[in-house]
């Protein structure tokens, strides 16, 4: 670990309480059989894989220290259609948004391998960001966070939005590379350059480990 990397870890101590963010671990974007359907190759489900386990070790590690875990997952309302992503992907803004993933109350949108424990925050989510129409802000500050843990699915999509909301929000963020993936492996890479560049501190669940135990 590289000296400015210290730094940024005894700043983080001082910040005050962590909380770990947990963004889509879901079926429609976690199972093998769905994603192969989809195309996904072998390196890129074999990514998933080990992000979901390296997920539930983050989880497991955050209830035995205290440190609170927050629930993030899409729920998507077809009678609310998300027109901008629509006309992004067939050009009009009207297409139907039936077929989007992890529709609320369909098992596409069920947590998948881990599951929130009573008491637990669980926050819905339309868009990309876990911070966008939510309630997560307020949840946050309820928890008194000072700085947050963010891991889930996928890099460069959902990962990289709340991120990057959340530095808008002025919370320091540690983002969990291998408790993160995309479907392809160099987009992961580049997804983590880009937020190490610009709204966060990438580290290793070991490192975060660490760190949680030294708050």
């Amino acid at each position: 670990m590289s000296g400015d990397e210290d730094v940024r870890g005894a700043g983080l101590r001082a910040a005050g309480h962590p909380v770990l963010v947990l963004v889509d671990v879901q079926r429609d974007f976690a199972d093998p059989a769905l994603l192969a359907e989809w195309g996904v190759d072998e390196a890129g489900l074999a990514a998933v894989d080990a992000a979901v386990t390296r997920c539930g070790e983050l989880v497991d590690t955050a209830r035995r220290l205290g440190v609170p875990v927050v629930w993030v997952e899409l729920a998507y309302d077809p009678a609310r259609p998300w027109r901008a992503s629509a006309w992004l992907q067939t050009g009009s803004l009207d297409s139907p948004t039936d077929a989007f993933p992890c529709v609320a109350g369909s098992p596409g949108a069920e947590w998948w391998r881990l599951a929130p424990a009573p008491g637990e925050p669980q926050v819905p989510k339309r868009f990309y960001s876990g911070f966008a129409q939510t309630s997560l802000a307020g949840v946050l500050d309820e928890l008194q966070a000072g700085w947050l843990v963010v891991a889930g699915l996928t890099t460069e999509c959902c990962i990289q939005a709340t991120a990057t909301d959340a530095a808008q929000h002025d919370l320091p963020v540690v983002v969990a590379r291998d408790a993160t993936a995309a479907y392809d492996v160099a987009l992961h890479e580049a997804a983590l350059a880009s937020m190490a560049l610009n709204v966060a501190d990438v580290r290793s669940v070991t490192d975060i480990e660490r760190l949680w135990s030294a708050a």
